[in-house]
């Protein structure tokens, strides 16, 4: 509804309607205060739901946990960031004014769902479930990041895009690897795996670290520069929302401490050799991980004239 009410905008020199996008970029710049916050709020709730943001949340973990696994890493590496994409995309350029309007309000729901879905991944029983909230909190992040229209948030929802995209794979691929070798995905019923595959207990710990966002992994330069960009904005909603990487330590090693190192529950639960394609994907992920830890300059480069691009037509 959104982009149809910008594209009967569109025109108002030529008189001819269009949808392209620099014309759909130019009808959103020309209207007032208020119709911005109109399509605003429109274009702001679609991807909301997309990512999802607190409280549009409820449709993904029921449907992440239900999923095969195939299409659970789809949607959480991949189709979840249609959503960012979209605002950093159409949202941005489109409402700079409601941007500025209404930005602080779409942060605050942002950084809520933060906190709020890291609290509820903190007692999750099924690993998978535990993942999916954990991934809320994640995008909530990116979320504030991009919202905070600064290039350090922005620069960083980008990195951490990609960073988030590659370890939430790995996450959901160590979640049917228990599954499929123990019979269930209940934290409690698990334990002791290290004595029984230490390979595994190393790929799933370099995999975890790299989603709390541990220095010298991928996902830290992301989030470091995403802390930063809402602390630019507003440092009481950038405290608010780094309270996510303590929560996220606790939740992600609480439960590594319950499966892998714990003891051996008495359901006689074995746990064997990896397949050769799933080692292969868990090596592929953890040398990502590591190696865009140790050197993210790449991503930095990358990301950073687009960026800087973008928010140059947001003056």
């Amino acid at each position: 509804i959104g982009l149809i009410y910008l594209y009967n905008h569109t025109g108002a020199m030529s008189g001819i309607k269009s949808w392209a996008i620099n014309d759909l970029y130019a009808a959103g710049k020309s209207l007032n205060v208020v119709q911005q916050s109109a399509v605003f709020w429109m274009i702001f709730l679609a991807f909301a739901i997309k990512m999802p943001i607190f409280p549009l949340h409820t449709w993904q973990p029921d449907t992440y946990v239900t999923a095969p696994t195939q299409g659970t890493m789809l949607l959480s590496g991949i189709m979840l960031k249609m959503g960012t994409f979209g605002v950093i995309k159409w949202l941005l350029p489109i409402a700079p004014l409601a941007l500025e309007k209404w930005g602080g309000t779409a942060i605050l729901l942002s950084s809520i769902g933060i906190v709020y879905a890291s609290c509820i991944a903190i007692v999750q029983k099924d690993y998978k479930r535990l993942i999916a909230y954990s991934s809320i909190a994640h995008v909530g992040l990116i979320s504030a990041g991009i919202l905070s229209a600064n290039q350090q948030g922005v620069q960083g929802a980008v990195i951490q895009m990609l960073s988030h995209g590659v370890n939430v794979v790995g996450l959901f691929l160590i979640a049917d690897i228990l599954l499929r070798h123990t019979g269930t995905r209940e934290i409690e019923k698990l334990g002791g795996i290290r004595n029984m595959n230490g390979q595994f207990s190393v790929l799933f710990l370099i995999i975890l670290l790299g989603s709390v966002a541990l220095p010298l992994t991928n996902g830290f330069i992301g989030e470091f520069l995403l802390i930063n960009g809402v602390y630019q904005y507003s440092a009481g909603i950038a405290a608010f929302a780094g309270l996510s990487m303590i929560l996220g330590a606790v939740y992600m090693l609480r439960s590594y401490q319950k499966i892998m190192l714990g003891e051996k529950p008495n359901s006689g639960i074995e746990f064997g050799s990896l397949a050769t394609s799933d080692k292969a994907v868990l090596i592929i992920v953890c040398v990502v991980i590591i190696a865009f830890g140790v050197y993210p300059k790449p991503l930095n480069d990358l990301a950073e004239p687009a960026v800087k691009t973008l928010l140059n037509t947001l003056k």
